[in-house]
């Protein structure tokens, strides 16, 4: 195996980033650094699309780890996160040991035993043996209960969870641990304490302009640039949810299949389905200025020129 990435100072982290084509900036490349140096996880808020996902599968391929994914919904309970038991083979255990004497004898004890332990995310990235740590992805943390979040605490403070029938397991190698929160709700404070915290915002559109460059270089560089900068016209529109850098990446792909050299009012609103996700965001870009939207002024709703 490679040695181990170096991630002990902040252009390193940002060069090893680059290399998996993520434009990281100094605040993120920051937080990276000292959640391995301080053993921390790290919370990463900030609206859908804008690439908080991503650093934790970035971060995964740069260690050439495994990347361990809990994706949170409401109702998630500890056996969906933690481990369930094979009832499966246990069931099949206890009808072989039924026709054994000595195992009957130890069926109690033998049937919760590790072989019929299945090991969720949680229990996967606290077991992953290694050589290096795992990254452990707790995925849109806002759509979890307030329970599942305390039970998290112990997971995120001691990196150990506990199965009552078998004991405690503590990490050897303490997980990467990235959590991402749309911010749907308020997290607890005491979630929130035992991570670094950061807000990861849409980009400038200089930062965006890198970012196709580095996933779609195919794309010629001046549609590149009117791409960015439409983006950030689209974003100043008060629309229901604006579009985060995977519409603006899937966009460019469009364009890019499509051979499209030039963006027009009519070739907006027809691959407007790719950029915006409600009808009523698609409608009220259908009232707005398209001339002015793809001129980059203020857009204004309601204006009498409308494509169809």
């Amino acid at each position: 195996m490679s040695p181990m990435p170096d991630l002990s100072t902040v252009a390193s982290v940002q060069t090893l980033f680059e290399s998996r084509q993520y434009i990281a900036d100094r605040a993120l490349a920051l937080t990276v650094k000292l959640a391995g140096e301080l053993q921390k996880p790290i919370l990463l808020e900030g609206e859908a699309g804008v690439g908080k996902t991503e650093v934790a599968k970035v971060l995964a391929s740069v260690l050439d780890t495994p990347l361990i994914r809990l994706q949170c919904y409401e109702g998630l309970d500890a056996n969906n996160a933690l481990y369930e038991w094979n009832y499966a083979r246990q069931i099949l255990h206890i009808r072989i040991a039924e026709h054994d004497a000595a195992a009957r004898a130890k069926l109690e004890t033998s049937i919760f035993d590790d072989q019929f332990l299945l090991n969720r995310p949680l229990l996967a990235a606290i077991r992953h043996p290694g050589p290096r740590p795992a990254v452990l992805l707790i995925d849109e943390i806002d759509r979890a209960d307030e329970e599942f979040e305390a039970f998290l605490l112990e997971v995120l403070s001691d990196y150990q969870v506990t199965v009552p029938e078998i004991g405690t397991f503590k990490a050897a190698l303490p997980p990467y641990v990235i959590l991402t929160s749309n911010r749907t709700r308020e997290l607890n404070d005491a979630l929130k304490r035992r991570c670094l915290y950061l807000w990861v915002d849409f980009p400038t559109a200089d930062k965006e302009r890198e970012i196709i460059r580095q996933r779609l270089p195919a794309l010629d560089d001046a549609l590149a640039h009117t791409v960015a900068n439409l983006m950030q016209t689209l974003r100043r529109i008060d629309f229901y949810k604006r579009p985060g850098i995977a519409e603006t990446l899937d966009w460019s792909r469009a364009l890019l299949g499509l051979e499209v050299k030039n963006i027009t009012p009519e070739l907006l609103l027809e691959t407007a389905g790719v950029i915006l996700k409600h009808r009523d965001d698609i409608e009220r870009l259908r009232a707005s200025d398209l001339d002015a939207v793809l001129a980059g002024e203020t857009p204004t709703t309601g204006s009498s020129r409308q494509v169809y």
